[in-house]
Formats: C-alpha cells, structure tokens, sequence
C-alpha cells in the first residue's frame, strides 16, 4: 500500500485515533485480515466473524510488526477505531486506488473466472509491475485488499469480481474503477440468491454497465459465443470488443488440438496478427479462458505474439483448481474442489477421463450448489455423464437430492457407485480401496469441504 499515517486512514475512513495513539506512525506494509500474513510495517483489520474476533490477535500482530490495527473497539496498542472494519476497508481501497493511476482490467463470470485471472496476470507480469488478486479474494473483502496492495509502481491490476447478490459487483466496481471490464460466461452459479438464470446474466451485466464511456478510455471484452453475455453489448456505454472461435470477434482460436493428457495448443488471432499458443493448463475448456485473457491484454495494448509467448509459459497458479498431485505409489490426486456448478463439473470430468487414459479412474463428487428447481435434472446428467467418461468408481459424498441423483443416476447407467454420509467415510473408503496408477478426480462445491478429503488423500495412508 502506498505510505499513510493513522491520522490520514483515519481521515479517509471516518475513524478515530484514539489517546495515547501516535497519529504520525506511517503504515508501509500491507493491510491484512489474517494474523499469519502480517509483515513489517502492516495495519492489521480487526474483523468480527462467526468463529472468531481480530481484536483477540492484536498482541500477536504486534508482534509481527504491525503498524496499527484497524478495529472497531480500541486494543491495547496504536490501532484506528471505526464503526464498521469491512466499510472502512472498502472506503480505504477507494482511495487508495484514487491515488494512483494503473491500467485496471476487472472480470466476473460463472466459470472459469479464476484461471482467467491468472492468466492475465502471468501476461502483464511479463510487461510491467503487476498487482492481481490472490485465488478467489474477489468479494467486499477480498477485493479491498488486492486494491490495497497497489502502489504508485504498479502499471497493471488485475481484479477478480465475484458476485453472490444483484449489486455486489456495482460494489466492486466503485472500488477497483476499472477500464477495462470482462463477462466471461453465464451459467448457473447462485441461481437461488440472484432469481434464476436470468438474474444472474443481469448481475453479471453490471460489470459492463458500470465502465466508462468510450470516450473515457472504457473498454467491455464480452464473448461472443454465450447467449447472455453477447447482448450486454446493447448495455456497456464503453467500447465492446469480443472473443470467441469466430472471426466475428477480435480474438478468436483456430487449429485446436489436444495432446494425451489434454492440454490443447492453438492459433490465437486477431483481425491483422496470428501467433501460436501451447497451454499448461489442462482441459480444451481452458482454450476459452486463454483467449478472453488474450482480449483483454490487447484491450490494454499489448501485441500479440508477447501474449501468446506468456500464456504459453502460464501455469495454474490457485489451489484447488484441477491442481494434480502425484504420491509416491502412483497415485494421482486432482483437486478441483474449490467449487463446482454444472459447466465446471462437466468439463472436470472430461478433462479427468482425457487425462487418465487407461489408468483406473475415480471420482469423488459432491453436490453442485444454489441449482435452484433444475438441482435433481442437472445432478441426474452428472452422474449420467460418469458412466459415458468410463469412470471406474464413483464416490458420492453427502445427503440431499443433489447426491442422491447423481448415484442414482450412475447405478443405472451401470457404474459401481459408493454414496457415503459424509468426508470422513468418503476418506475411509478411499484409503482402503486406492491402488497404485489410480487417477482419482475431487469436485464439489465448496462448502461441501471435499478439499478435506483431497487433503487426506496427498499421501498414502
């Protein structure tokens, strides 16, 4: 962050700095949430949650080499007492971001939204000083803190906005006041909290609806190919640019093919200029992902062939995303239970089947999240889909309709299908079934927690 005295955070937050507080002490260091990550020079924000209060940890973060803590009661140190910690650190990030002047690309989407992050920040990192938010910190929270991180040096920021409620990304978009802004698809993440399908291409069509106007440097790269997305185009006062597999857009991918273990190479054009890409990451859905990240980067200017070269040499970089781990005896672990909806479930399994070849193939899956009325049909067609791929075994985990669809739906397809309670039953069988070459997949919503299990499985038993 860029150097503030508690009397100016003070001041920009509505806050106090309470007697006995030096207000001229300088934070230099970065703004945390987490006790573990404070370094020299930090101000550490105090929030109140349901497991666990900040205050408790002032004495440690001191410690640590914190500045001052931002709270909402006094401690007994130098801290700056507002009425609401979360509010201030957005108000904090606002002008933060005020003050300096990067080239901000922010991007929202239903899937895949994450990889694309990364990539582009694996892109702009190859450029200049780049600032890009860590996995998925992309709420009221999360995203405060990586405007935080900026300073006067930073040329790029990459901003991931996440969205659980209409409004949330409007939220975001005061804060990161970006100018050049991403939809990269509509799917069916959150249908419950954002009224259907539909109230979800509208909450993701804030993103556009919030950019500068083209004359103000505003910049919406939308794709072309998803029925929702494409529209917004009609909604953005900023110039529109889209990507796709088609010439109608000003980046599309030609020539994709996919090597043994399905990581696809392709040509990446634009209207004038072609450049050869061969991806890390696994899975031909990732081809969509590298070209949106494309688009971007050259919304903000950068040539071609430099951005083919970096998405060449990006590699997955968030954790629980398709991250592969190789034990011992031979088994391989695939993570990809940070969270799961249809779209991600479909191409994960794909990808796993592609990947795993002949090798013995093991999913463990979870219930999908907020489906809405569609959850038995959608689960239905997972565990459907199980079968076709030629999984081996199936590893349901947890009650409810949702994993009673996908098992019931497996069995009947002909598969061997396991449905357990819960993650310590599902670790249990797994331990003692494993062998040696088995490729075993790991995907589930979140809050399902079958990280756990994947976790547990990292090593032999």
């Amino acid at each position: 962050m860029i150097p503030l005295t508690l009397a100016e955070i003070a001041r920009v937050v509505d806050g106090t700095v309470p007697d006995g507080t030096d207000p001229e002490l300088t934070v230099t260091g970065p703004v945390v949430t987490d006790s573990r990550e404070v370094a020299s020079g930090a101000l550490f924000a105090a929030i109140v949650g349901e497991r666990s209060d900040g205050h408790d940890f002032a004495s440690a973060v001191y410690a640590a080499g914190a500045v001052a803590v931002l709270g909402s009661r006094p401690v007994d140190g130098p801290c700056v007492v507002v009425a609401d910690v979360v509010a201030a650190l957005t108000e904090l990030a606002r002008y933060v971001r005020e003050q300096l002047s990067p080239v901000v690309i922010a991007l929202t989407g239903s899937v895949g939204k994450t990889t694309t992050k990364d990539m582009l920040a694996q892109i702009f990192e190859h450029e200049a000083p780049t600032v890009a938010t860590a996995g998925s910190y992309n709420n009221e929270i999360g995203l405060p803190l990586t405007v935080l991180r900026a300073g006067h040096e930073t040329r790029y920021l990459v901003l991931e906005m996440g969205a659980a409620k209409p409004g949330d990304i409007t939220h975001l978009l005061r804060v990161g006041q970006p100018q050049i802004g991403m939809v990269l698809n509509v799917g069916t993440s959150h249908l419950l909290t954002m009224g259907g399908v539909e109230g979800v291409a509208r909450t993701k069509g804030e993103m556009v609806r919030g950019l500068p106007a083209a004359a103000e440097g505003g910049i919406a790269v939308l794709n072309a190919a998803d029925e929702r997305v494409a529209p917004m185009a009609r909604e953005t006062p900023a110039e529109v640019r889209f990507f796709g597999d088609g010439q109608d857009s000003s980046v599309w991918a030609r020539d994709v093919t996919l090597d043994t273990e399905g990581r696809a190479s392709f040509t990446l054009h634009t209207a004038t200029e072609q450049a050869p890409v061969r991806l890390h990451h696994l899975g031909e859905h990732q081809v969509a992902n590298a070209v949106a990240a494309a688009c971007a980067a050259t919304a903000a200017g950068l040539p071609l062939d430099r951005i083919a070269a970096a998405l060449s040499g990006a590699v997955p970089r968030s954790q629980g995303r398709f991250e592969i781990k190789e034990r011992p005896d031979g088994v391989t672990v695939i993570d990809d239970a940070y969270n799961a909806n249809l779209a991600s479930m479909r191409a994960s399994l794909q990808t796993f089947a592609r990947m795993a070849g002949e090798r013995r193939k093991v999913a463990v899956l979870g219930e999908m999240m907020h489906m809405a009325e569609d959850t038995v049909r959608h689960h239905t067609s997972i565990g459907t889909l199980t079968h076709s791929l030629g999984v081996d075994t199936l590893v349901v985990v947890g009650k409810g309709d949702g994993p009673d669809a996908i098992a019931a739906a497996a069995r009947e397809a002909g598969g061997s299908v396991h449905a357990v309670p819960d993650l310590d039953d599902a670790i249990a069988l797994l331990r003692e079934s494993l062998r040696p070459g088995d490729v075993v997949l790991i995907k589930g919503s979140s809050i399902v927690g079958l990280s756990a299990v994947a976790k547990a499985l990292h090593e032999p038993a």
